[in-house]
């Protein structure tokens, strides 16, 4: 494996532009048979930095050079604000900067792809096996399953803070089911949150799949430090990869061209390349070559309410973890009722705001986190020029809806109670936000000041069976042969939790399908 920047031109069998999460699995998977060239392209570098491996740093992280900080546009359904969205801008991704949760989802968010792709294998049965191709849940002192896959999928013990404990009781207390993890179907419950931790230390996608063995490979090549810029067509099929690198321009002329930049960059790359909405170009200054309206729209991100802050009635010790240590998902108005989540509620064992509020200092104070599993709010993005200096145009389209305004409202509600039970009654001093809300109005100024997102974007080109779809279920461009998109953006609806796991199966089905038409 060679890393850094060669010439001028490579020639490769395939080529994945994005080295994070869905990238770093596919280069490993796809190099596995030797005879097949394998390039990994990635804008950014290495990860290096040690607080990166560090749980309980990871908000720390935001806003470092290898955070792409990207900003939404001012959102009308959250006060006017501009959201600041994190995304990871090295080898691994935004597995090197998320909050290390691991949820698979719920069965019915995946029966909802079915139903969109018309396709079995993106049912919740079908992709069980691809969830345990990735999956290690083996303590750290138990043998290892040899089925098992490379990233640890942590459930806490003693090392949950007391604080989550007394919140999970009084979820129980409330009707909640008591879960032993998020990863079995049934999402409506509480539960410690499960983790890519191993030994006390982050355990990154690049950690888990591109190993020294795996980068030794002679077929294997990881390209930092380059960026592409566009995709140039010769008819059916994508011919050459213009990559901005550290010395100069590259060409890459590759076979097979995959896309697994996210929810952002796979369909801003796809833009200046013209190819997606023929207006949205034209205003861009880019021609557009193929016009394909629902590229870059279709947007979806999760938004937490941050939050119900309660002061505390003793000083409350650090998180051990990663923070935000539990997450309770049910149906709003019930919590004895069973079914497909609606909204969850989250226990901060921290002080845990947006920025419109004042935090108190750490150990005075607790915040209990609060949003909706399936917003039906869609934005977009486009690009503003044809140029990688040129900004992206993010609308997430916040709150949009007034069914998003109705379980919001439900979310902050169950909040308050979870938060007034008497099992937090150790902890609890008194609720210091948001205070008496007397109408529905006031509810819903505080959550539009409230809210942050999860860090989920999805849906910018999401795979279909309908003419407006831009790729099929196998994610392949539906204009291209022999162009495909891996990662976030395919998604067509969120999954009722972190989206990880979910992209982690579809590059691991992906990889799959590729292998076996080979």
């Amino acid at each position: 494996m060679k890393v850094g920047s060669p010439g001028n031109q490579m020639n490769t069998d395939i080529a994945i532009i994005g080295g994070g999460s869905a990238g770093a699995l596919l280069a490993a998977q796809l190099s596995e048979e030797p005879t097949r060239r394998v390039l990994l392209i990635e804008a950014g570098e290495e990860a290096t930095d040690p607080d990166i491996w560090n749980p309980a740093a990871w908000p720390a992280l935001q806003g470092r050079s290898y955070d792409w900080d990207y900003r939404t546009e001012p959102q009308a359904g959250t006060a006017g604000r501009v959201h600041h969205w994190a995304r990871g801008r090295m080898i691994g991704g935004s597995s090197c900067l998320h909050a290390m949760g691991y949820m698979r989802g719920h069965p019915g968010d995946f029966q909802a792809w079915v139903e969109a792709t018309g396709d079995s294998r993106w049912g919740w049965d079908e992709l069980q096996s691809a969830f345990r191709a990735i999956e290690d849940r083996s303590s750290s002192d138990e043998k290892k399953d040899p089925e098992a896959g490379p990233l640890p999928i942590y459930r806490p013990g003693e090392e949950v803070s007391p604080l989550a404990r007394a919140f999970i009781e009084a979820g129980a207390a409330l009707g909640l089911p008591r879960l032993d993890g998020h990863n079995d179907g049934r999402m409506i419950g509480v539960t410690p949150n499960s983790l890519n931790i191993r030994k006390g230390r982050r355990v990154t996608v690049a950690d888990a799949w591109l190993t020294p063995e795996v980068r030794g490979r002679a077929n294997l090549e990881i390209l930092t430090g380059a960026r592409a810029r566009r995709i140039t067509m010769d008819g059916n099929r994508a011919r050459r990869i213009e990559l901005v690198g550290r010395d100069g321009p590259i060409d890459v002329f590759s076979d097979l061209v995959v896309l697994c930049a996210g929810a952002l960059e796979s369909p801003a790359l796809l833009m200046r390349s013209g190819i997606g909405p023929s207006d949205a170009l034209k205003t861009a200054g880019v021609d557009c070559l193929i016009d394909m309206p629902d590229i870059g729209r279709h947007l979806q991100d999760h938004l937490l309410g941050a939050g119900n802050l309660y002061a505390t009635r003793k000083h409350l010790p650090a998180s051990r973890l990663q923070h935000s240590e539990s997450m309770a998902y049910m149906r709003a108005g019930d919590f004895t009722a069973t079914g497909q989540p609606q909204i969850v509620v989250g226990c901060g064992v921290a002080p845990i705001v947006s920025e419109r509020f004042q935090a108190p200092d750490a150990g005075t104070a607790y915040s209990l986190l609060f949003g909706i599993t399936h917003p039906t709010s869609r934005g977009h993005l486009q690009i503003s020029g044809p140029e990688l200096a040129d900004r992206l145009i993010i609308d997430p389209a916040y709150l949009q809806t007034g069914d998003d305004r109705k379980l919001f409202r439900a979310a902050l509600d169950a909040a308050r109670t979870i938060g007034q039970a008497d099992e937090l009654a150790e902890w609890r001093e008194r609720e210091l936000r948001p205070g008496a809300l007397n109408t529905t109005a006031e509810i819903d100024d505080f959550i539009a000041n409230a809210v942050i997102t999860h860090h989920h974007p999805c849906g910018t080109c999401r795979m279909g069976k309908d003419d407006g779809a831009v790729v099929n279920s196998d994610l392949r461009l539906k204009s291209l042969d022999n162009l495909y998109v891996v990662d976030a953006s395919v998604m067509p609806s969120l999954t009722a939790g972190p989206i990880h796991a979910a992209v982690l199966a579809i590059a691991q089905t992906f990889a799959r399908t590729l292998a076996a038409s080979a």
